[in-house]
């Protein structure tokens, strides 16, 4: 069924192209924006490329060992966490997009245009990861929710957490900048 999805993506994605390279063909300073949005993809608050904000590290549940450092993006705002990674079309394995949220809540994502799979990780104030969802499904609206209480949430490639052995327990340590 994925590859379905897949397939209709690419359909979709590649008429949108054929369309503005068409309505656009009269203007050359017009069709050189076009170009430029197709390959950015939509301007979100976030920005539609990835944005280095700050570095996160995961700790294994021992706390001896650092299994993994990444580049983060932050997500502190209503706007910027409405948006999250949405209308991406890539991200690199040392990446990932941190929502900070003011509160620890019961917290719940979906995948409403979002075109990259994702590893969803709910994570405390002690930052200690509390939950995963793992391989979210691209352009999906069912709710992945956290089912304990989580005041950060760090969106990775789809498959991170199962490559780089990351797990409930385990600890996160982040800084901005």
């Amino acid at each position: 069924m994925q590859l379905h999805l897949k397939c209709i993506l690419i359909a979709g994605l590649y008429a949108a192209s054929c369309n503005n390279s068409n309505n656009n063909s009269n203007d050359s300073t017009t069709s050189s924006s076009a170009a430029t949005t197709t390959e950015t993809g939509v301007e979100t608050s976030n920005g539609s490329t990835f944005r280095k904000e700050g570095t996160l590290a995961f700790i294994a549940k021992s706390g001896a060992d650092t299994l993994r450092k990444i580049d983060i993006q932050l997500a502190q705002t209503d706007e910027q966490r409405a948006d999250g990674l949405m209308y991406r079309k890539s991200m690199s394995d040392d990446q990932g997009m941190l929502f900070i949220f003011p509160d620890m809540e019961e917290r719940s994502f979906w995948m409403k245009n979002t075109y990259i799979s994702l590893d969803i990780i709910y994570i405390d104030d002690n930052f200690e990861i509390v939950s995963v969802q793992k391989y979210a499904t691209p352009l999906s609206e069912e709710g992945l929710p956290s089912f304990k209480k989580a005041k950060y949430v760090l969106e990775v490639n789809g498959g991170f957490c199962d490559k780089y052995h990351i797990a409930y327990g385990d600890k996160i340590t982040f800084q901005k900048g």
